[in-house]
């Protein structure tokens, strides 16, 4: 009895890491996509300066923060979507 509860145990802990796993590939990704959209939005082409003007900074807080929004908006539309198991 005790060796069926270890190997389940066992599972359990595999089954939350790949669940960890996935989920910081999940937030990896995302992050990417906001940094390559927002990048590509909001920062002029030629980079004149070294450093972000106030327009690119405004800007670029606009869209990270528009992006999140979208982005929880659209993972509470799916998590109500899902059937419990």
């Amino acid at each position: 009895m005790a060796a069926a509860k270890d190997v389940r145990s066992e599972l359990e802990k595999e089954m939350m890491f790949g669940m960890a796993e996935k989920e910081m590939e999940y937030r990896v990704e995302l992050f990417n996509r906001l940094t390559h959209v927002c990048f590509e939005k909001c920062i002029d082409k030629r980079h004149k300066e070294g450093e972000l003007n106030m327009g690119e900074n405004s800007c670029i807080d606009r869209c990270v923060s528009k992006y999140w929004q979208v982005t929880n908006i659209v993972g509470g539309m799916l998590g109500t979507q899902q059937t419990p198991m």
